[in-house]
């Protein structure tokens, strides 16, 4: 016999489950709720009851095409139930985006990112004032934001919303929550940006193959190389995991990396390691923090007018990111590859490298080549993957609380 906490969580779960198949359908009717969670007429009506007496839902009509008959009744979240602001951290920019509760996006813009050597401290005042002007820009209050959801390259912390290392500031750790602190009661997470973008990949393709998905990794090419790894999960959903491939050894003693070691395969396959290569710099060289890209795009024409330099930077760098997967692949499975971001411009030079070292896989020998595609719309699979980590939190989150703080 459940005992009234064992119904009250069952109740939540059930709201959860409710709001998840919103958010991944859009607005529905009963009956198809009811399809698509399993659940019962009966419980659906109860727990929809609830959802919109705590305005988190509400009700539309939509008329039948013909013009006749009575309309359909259809629930969605209500937009105004609270917000979320996104902040997209990136090696030269800050992107910070306002959106609803039903994950439509208001305001969206991006500042430079100073590169100031005063570091974080700086930093973290720039993103403070960032967060107030997005909120000034629509007349919205901080008490509206429910959640601050925060996104870089590097190590984060997996419990806490701290940075623990970055290219942009090395080892100087922000804990975000305590920065924004007291003048923000919102909810605070951070993420790195290659596990959004698996995540967003992994729902795209679970959508498109259903049970047939089995797992993807998702590896981004640019100033810094990261790795998201995506899995089809048991009732938990997906697990997905972002493993510091970038830092990896790649050569013993080898070249010099922007965290202070030597033989990473970043120091062989990020943009300054190309740079470097290409010019013949010696491999001890203090890497450049950024590189622009029009930068690279010189480098990878001349390699494509056939001059050898800067063909073998790329090849070098395909092979350092091949020999990576290749071990990568012997500690999971056999997966398909999604290459992105800004590297994938130059995805033609580095391919035989790539092919190269994953070719030196036991797993690769015996069960064929991976399947690599090239996703060259990372931005936008950063800013996906962001909606639906945040807006999941938010949906247990209020559940959780019983609806309130949402007038």
């Amino acid at each position: 016999m459940l005992t009234k906490s064992s119904t009250e969580l069952v109740r939540q779960r059930n709201s959860v489950l409710v709001l998840s198949v919103l958010r991944r359908h859009g607005a529905l009717a009963h009956t198809e709720i009811s399809d698509f969670t399993g659940l019962s007429s009966a419980t659906i009506s109860a727990i929809t009851a609830d959802l919109e007496r705590a305005q988190i839902i509400e009700k539309s009509e939509q008329q039948a095409a013909s013009g006749r008959g009575r309309p359909r009744v259809l629930l969605r979240q209500r937009r105004d139930c609270g917000y979320l602001i996104v902040v997209i951290i990136s090696s030269d920019a800050v992107q910070y985006s306002l959106v609803d509760y039903a994950g439509k996006l208001i305001d969206r813009f991006s500042e430079e990112r100073s590169r100031d050597p005063s570091g974080a401290a700086r930093f973290v005042a720039a993103v403070q004032a960032g967060l107030l002007r997005i909120l000034d820009r629509s007349r919205i209050s901080q008490e509206r934001v429910l959640l601050i959801s925060i996104s870089s390259k590097g190590l984060v912390n997996s419990t806490e919303p701290v940075l623990l290392w970055s290219p942009i500031f090395g080892s100087d750790q922000i804990d975000f929550e305590s920065a924004l602190r007291p003048e923000w009661q919102a909810k605070v997470i951070l993420d790195n940006e290659t596990l959004l973008v698996a995540a967003a990949l992994g729902a795209r393709e679970e959508i498109a193959k259903g049970a047939d998905f089995r797992s993807l990794a998702a590896l981004s090419l640019g100033h810094s190389i990261g790795l998201g790894i995506v899995r089809r999960g048991g009732q938990t959903g997906q697990e997905i995991s972002a493993p510091n491939f970038g830092h990896m050894l790649h050569m013993a003693g080898g070249g010099l990396c922007r965290c202070g070691t030597r033989g990473c395969i970043e120091a062989y396959a990020g943009f300054y390691a190309i740079l470097r290569s290409a010019f013949e710099v010696p491999l001890d060289t203090i890497p450049a923090k950024f590189v622009p890209v029009v930068e690279l795009d010189k480098i990878a024409a001349r390699a494509r007018q056939g001059l050898r330099t800067s063909a073998f930077a790329f090849r070098q760098a395909g092979l350092a990111l091949g020999n990576g997967l290749s071990r990568m692949l012997s500690l999971t499975e056999r997966m398909p590859i999604a290459i992105t971001g800004p590297g994938t411009r130059y995805y033609d030079l580095l391919r035989q490298g790539i092919e190269e070292g994953l070719g030196q896989s036991h797993i690769v020998r015996m069960e064929g080549m991976p399947e690599i595609r090239v996703v060259p719309d990372e931005p936008i699979l950063v800013f996906e993957g962001h909606l639906n980590r945040a807006l999941s939190v938010i949906d247990q989150d209020i559940v959780l609380s019983g609806g309130q703080g949402t007038d």
